[in-house]
């Protein structure tokens, strides 16, 4: 009889055929039980029996005025929490008049040059009832200030705001690339941002580590929590240098992953994630709250898989994905429109991606019974598996100096271009099937709208943008960047200079010149 086929998960992990005898130990008849340490079976008692997770579509586009009105139609759909994506250069710290900016307002996100521009977007939203995401890192310190500033304005005290800046700055050097400042510099912002909340914003979270740039960008689901949690310690570190008692901070540290086509590996990948975070804390850390233990993480179903070809395909995609990430425990969910791979989703793809999520957590049974899949012979190999070798990459990467060090010298981005290459390779050769794009391909045509962003969009920003200028009292703009000058060349904690600044009608371009003179920009290694 011939042997079986060598098969491996979308990691490299080994699979047998088949799995017998008793669930590992590490897990199964040890007493662990969902909402205790270490929390592999999730970090509530009763999970989605009690409250099913936040449904949150990232969105934002044209203009502020547009992004609010989807903003309320998702609501009306009943979405549950919003996420702001952001254009190219409100990420870069330019504003639309900048000739950098330029094709690139309102593309791929909402322009947020102005204080006028963040009261727009959440113009009819209740800032103090309604959970915000905002993808900014760079220059998460101006916009969660206009978002402050905005709620001040209508008598919301910063105390009662949630939500989440991303914030996660080391991965933009190795994954997305929307960095201006040395990594240093953006080190010190980012810190700054999350001591000014924990004592001033409780109920936000700072940062959101992010794994899912890092999976785009290539790495499989092992690199993925390797790095991500490499940056934690890092982020960890900081604040501790800074004489921030652990237990003021962790418990307000949030994780953003994504979640790839392997549907039990990511299931895994979840439940090793939550285990390998609070040993982390626990015994690295000395962590004495439980709250500093617990990993809370939002789900993005995976961007990368989604195909141009057969584009439909991509709705059976995203529902495996986001059952997978559901299974897996995930407190937060973005499901991806099936039109992404040509467009920005139009509202018919954008509802369907939120009934995904509903039909999910109201007519499938998922949400009955905590961690489903543990006992899974199968699965709880896969987290051992896993939680394995994340471990010896983390051990790797502190041998090394740890996550900035490595950044620096550009061993993440390496392994990252190495995993993609390695992927795109087994796509071309036909050992990895997308169907529709290597094998069940056929003609189509498109039967569908595709979203286009209105050309006048950017003309429009501009104007809003001049008026902005000329109405304000510019003696006051000056004052407030020359005192955000003055203590960007200290030590002192940025965010109050930036709030006072915002408040006088500074621009977030105007505040990244500032912090530019200052900090400098950064250059990327070049390797060939």
């Amino acid at each position: 009889m011939a042997s079986a086929k060598e098969i491996s998960t979308a990691s490299g992990i080994p699979v047998d055929v088949f799995y017998v005898g008793q669930p590992p130990a590490s897990e199964v008849g040890t007493g662990f039980k969902p909402g205790a340490y270490p929390f592999t079976r999730g970090i509530y008692p009763t999970m989605y029996r009690e409250r099913v997770w936040t449904m949150r579509q990232y969105s934002g586009f044209g203009s502020a005025e547009e992004t609010n009105e989807r903003f309320r139609y998702l609501l009306q759909q009943g979405q549950t929490g919003l996420s702001v994506a952001f254009d190219l250069p409100t990420q870069l710290g330019l504003d639309a008049d900048n000739p950098r900016a330029r094709g690139e307002v309102g593309k791929v996100g909402v322009p947020i040059n102005t204080l006028d521009d963040m009261r727009i977007l959440f113009n009819d939203i209740p800032l103090d009832k309604v959970s915000t995401s905002m993808t900014i890192n760079s220059t998460a310190s101006t916009l969660l200030a206009m978002y402050v500033a905005v709620a001040q304005e209508r008598g919301v005290s910063p105390d009662l705001l949630r939500g989440t800046t991303q914030n996660d700055i080391l991965k933009e050097y190795v994954a997305r690339n929307t960095h201006i400042y040395p990594p240093r510099a953006s080190m010190r912002l980012c810190a700054d941002l999350i001591d000014f909340c924990a004592k001033h914003v409780p109920k936000w979270y700072p940062i959101s580590i992010s794994g899912y740039h890092i999976r785009e960008a290539g790495a499989n689901a092992v690199q993925e929590l390797a790095f991500t949690f490499a940056n934690a310690i890092e982020y960890v570190k900081t604040c501790l240098d800074r004489e921030m008692d652990v237990d003021s901070f962790a418990p307000r540290l949030s994780f953003f992953f994504a979640c790839g086509m392997d549907l039990f590996e990511e299931v895994a990948k979840f439940r090793a994630a939550r285990r390998i975070w609070a040993k982390i804390m626990k015994e690295m850390f000395n962590a004495q709250a439980k709250e500093s233990l617990v990993l809370r993480f939002h789900t993005q179903t995976s961007g990368e898989s989604l195909t141009a070809k057969q584009p439909q395909n991509n709705i059976v995609r995203v529902a495996l994905q986001a059952l997978s990430a559901v299974l897996g425990g995930t407190q937060s969910l973005h499901t991806n429109s099936f039109d992404e791979a040509l467009c920005l989703p139009t509202e018919e793809a954008v509802k369907i991606a939120l009934r995904t999520q509903q039909i999910l957590a109201h007519e499938s049974g998922v949400v009955n019974a905590v961690d489903p899949l543990g006992g899974s012979y199968y699965v709880e190999y896969l987290t051992d598996e896993i939680e394995k070798r994340v471990t010896d990459e983390i051990k790797k990467i502190g041998g090394m100096g740890g996550a900035l060090a490595v950044i620096e010298s550009g061993y993440m981005q390496d392994e990252i271009r190495r995993s993609s290459y390695d992927a795109k390779l087994r796509q071309d050769n036909g050992v990895k099937t997308v169907v529709g794009v290597n094998k069940f391909a056929d003609k189509e045509t498109l039967h569908f709208t595709i979203h286009r962003v209105d050309p006048k969009a950017e003309a429009r920003q501009l104007e809003k943008l001049g008026n902005y200028r000329t109405s304000r009292d510019k003696r006051s703009v000056d004052r407030a960047l020359q005192e955000l000058k003055c203590t960007a060349g200290t030590s002192e904690n940025l965010m109050p200079s930036i709030l006072n600044a915002v408040k006088a009608r500074a621009t977030n371009g105007e505040i990244s010149c500032v912090l530019r003179e200052v900090f400098g920009e950064y250059k990327p290694r070049i390797s060939f």
